[in-house]
């Protein structure tokens, strides 16, 4: 079977992903490709959205459709690192003989929740940054090594902020989506209704579609989509008119951007476009394929300065308006 034949056999798979979460999960169908380009890239995801949106039945549903192992974590404010990381036990051999035993934590996972995150203290925080950008957990000088699948998704509410820590600018900018998930209108709260009535509690959860030998072949084929020079050059041109000090900052930038992108923010930009490509059948980029993805991969990058909240202007809006104004590519 060559190149296209396998891709062409993979795409129909995740077709049928398609299908079976949306027989889950009502609404909201681009975040499954926002999800499923954030694991195929080896990036992370902060989603955003009031309680009781179906965050939590996404994360489940898809990390059961992928067949990867699953753990949740609620972040409260008396969460310590060792309940994430995991801690050294002191264990008593046969003969007496005392030593330590490394009781591994829930991060070590392939699909990690971090359930209400802005919840806990920035020291509980902090102790995802070592797995989220290297894979692996330091405990008292010694190294484990997470699995080369690992996708964190932490979610965090907007209206409660009274007892919440925000995350520091350091730590968004690991994640390489930021998802705003908004309340089902009328037709998706019907449809929830329908299918919380009509679906019997022992109804058979839908089978694995992609196995993990796939998810590391499409990774692999992600990886060989070619990205030419005019992409590159716009992709770079857009991050640099995002910051206000910069010779090729865009007005918008100048007037209501405090701090702009981080170059992770062009990393983030490229393997998502080119993960939106696979997931559309094909093995070349196209303008879609960052028009769809930039506000994901920078919301949270870009730091307003105060003009922009007395105007009460959104980031979503400047960055569009900077996008619009770069030139598109041939």
């Amino acid at each position: 079977m060559d190149l296209n034949e396998r891709m062409d056999a993979l795409h129909t798979a995740i077709e049928r992903l398609r299908l079976d979460f949306g027989k889950v999960i009502v609404g909201n169908k681009g975040v499954l490709d926002n999800l499923l380009e954030a694991l195929f890239s080896g990036g992370h995801v902060l989603i955003e959205g009031v309680p009781g949106i179906g965050k939590t039945l996404m994360v489940k549903t898809l990390a059961r459709l992928l067949n990867l192992t699953f753990n949740r974590v609620q972040f409260t404010p008396d969460l310590m690192p060792a309940d994430i990381l995991g801690v050294n036990i002191l264990m008593e051999g046969e003969r007496g003989e005392r030593r330590f035993r490394f009781q591994a934590g829930p991060v070590f996972t392939n699909v990690l929740l971090a359930d209400e995150i802005n919840r806990a203290t920035p020291k509980t925080q902090s102790a995802l940054l070592q797995a989220m950008e290297e894979r692996q957990v330091t405990i008292f000088g010694e190294t484990y090594d997470l699995d080369e699948i690992f996708l964190a998704l932490a979610t965090q509410n907007p209206i409660e902020l009274k007892g919440t820590y925000p995350l520091p600018e350091a730590q968004l900018d690991r994640f390489m989506f930021k998802l705003v998930i908004p309340p089902p209108n009328l037709e998706e709260l019907d449809a929830i209704a329908r299918i919380n009535l009509d679906t019997p509690a022992e109804a058979p959860a839908p089978p694995p579609v992609l196995s993990r030998e796939e998810i590391r072949e499409i990774r692999a084929m992600i990886g060989r989509i070619p990205v030419t020079d005019e992409y590159h050059r716009f992709a770079a041109g857009f991050i640099a008119a995002t910051n206000p000090g910069a010779p090729e900052a865009a007005p918008a930038a100048k007037r209501y951007i405090r701090y702009g992108s981080s170059p992770r923010g062009l990393i983030a930009l490229l393997a998502a476009a080119r993960a939106a490509a696979f997931l559309d059948g094909r093995f070349n980029l196209a303008w879609e394929d960052l028009r769809e993805n930039y506000l994901a991969c920078l919301r949270h990058r870009v730091i307003l300065n105060f003009e922009a909240q007395v105007q009460r202007v959104d980031v979503d809006g400047v960055l569009r308006e900077i996008f619009e104004s770069q030139r598109r590519p041939a």
